[in-house]
């Protein structure tokens, strides 16, 4: 008897853990149905937490890299000699880096173009005078640099202005969808901010940046014809002519070594019109890459290779146009951090394959007795004559 289980003892060993598993169901039902209720209470709460938390982190680097930026300014500022004091000057600086251009109404675009140039003058003039203002040196390709500085510190204070006011807006609403986007899309601006970093020790020190290999181009084309400088009427602008295997050869580019582009657009649309005929415009100018491409990379195009706002590509396709005359383009190919920051040694390579595309273009299109315009694009800080 002592080996048999008596049957009431086996049917409660039997029933145990059918019930023990019957109120674990049970339990996990009740809790998958309550957090149906409770999660978008609770749950997207606690992920909004962790996201700002996340924004407020970077937002902190942000504001070092601003005030890195910001400093390095005043320091260079300093060094060219300034008749303010220190708290002055900071101030007066505070209240450049809050300038801002209004762009024309487009909603009759007719004239839309110049009416943006005659605003994109004043400002860049008045800009330039109150950079100007805050110094004593009379070395005007170092106010040029200067005000490049300045720019890349305006630059810095928006992007860690606009960040903060969604990291803000999102805390504030307590809005998850708000503050995921600009989580989403803080890598690349925090990748923008170190570019614009970087660009301010290139500025400080009046080194070339990856945007000047249009400009270093022209400038080896017009040492190796022996080019003159003709006409600097065009404001920050020269114009230098040559002759090159029987052709005539205008070369357009912005005037350093000051940190500046120039109008590349006035200048080649003045020496059409005074030329009367020109066969050929051939324009060389930095291009964003794509991801995985290699830097230096050179390609051949039709149209006009000029960024920005757009008035100097207008210009000279409208010129172009009118003239009948062919439009030929050299793209050397960067990231937007190696097109603002101190000129790499691969793209500074990449510029005597460029003026090799150059001379093969000329010789294919251009024929002999025939003129042709070459213009160098792109931000002329640290590059001569």
């Amino acid at each position: 008897m002592s080996g048999v289980i008596p049957e009431e003892m086996l049917g409660a060993a039997a029933t145990a853990p059918t019930e023990n598993s019957t109120l674990l169901m049970l339990f996990w039902f009740l809790f998958i149905l309550l957090s149906f209720f409770f999660y978008p209470m609770f749950g997207q709460r606690l992920q909004l937490v962790n996201v700002l938390r996340d924004i407020d982190r970077k937002l902190f680097r942000l504001k070092l890299m601003r005030d890195d930026v910001r400093q390095r300014t005043v320091n260079a500022l300093k060094q060219a000699g300034t008749a303010l004091s220190d708290e002055e000057l900071e101030k007066r600086l505070d209240a450049i880096l809050d300038y801002f251009y209004i762009p024309p109404e487009a909603m009759d675009p007719a004239g839309v173009v110049y009416k943006l140039e005659h605003i994109l003058e004043i400002g860049e003039n008045r800009f330039e005078d109150q950079v100007a203002a805050l110094v004593t040196t009379e070395d005007v390709h170092r106010v040029k640099t200067l005000t490049n500085l300045v720019e890349v510190a305006r630059a810095m204070n928006l992007i860690y202005r606009i960040v903060r006011h969604y990291y803000l807006l999102g805390r504030r609403t307590s809005n998850y969808f708000l503050a995921i986007q600009i989580q989403m899309m803080l890598p690349m601006i925090m990748e923008l901010a170190e570019s614009y970093r970087q660009a301010s020790f290139a500025f400080y020190n009046g080194q070339p940046i990856g945007d000047g290999a249009g400009v270093l181009v022209a400038a080896k084309l017009a040492r190796e014809i022996k080019a003159v400088t003709v006409d600097e009427s065009v404001k920050d602008t020269t114009v230098m002519l040559g002759e090159w295997e029987g052709r005539k050869v205008y070369i357009v580019r912005a005037r350093g070594p000051g940190g500046t582009v120039g109008r590349p657009g006035e200048a080649v649309k003045k020496v059409i019109e005074m030329e009367g005929k020109v066969d050929t415009v051939i324009t060389i100018d930095a291009a964003l890459k794509l991801e995985g491409e290699e830097t230096g990379k050179i390609a051949e195009g039709a149209g006009v290779a000029i960024g920005g706002p757009g008035i100097d590509k207008f210009k000279i396709e409208t010129i172009a146009k009118e003239k009948n005359v062919s439009l030929y383009a050299i793209a050397i190919f960067q990231s937007i951090a190696e097109a603002i920051t101190p000129m790499r040694e691969s793209i500074s390579k990449a510029t005597d394959q460029a003026l090799e595309k150059v001379k093969e273009i000329i010789r294919r299109y251009v024929p002999e007795k025939g003129v042709v315009v070459v213009a160098g694009i792109g931000n002329t800080v640290g590059i001569g004559y």
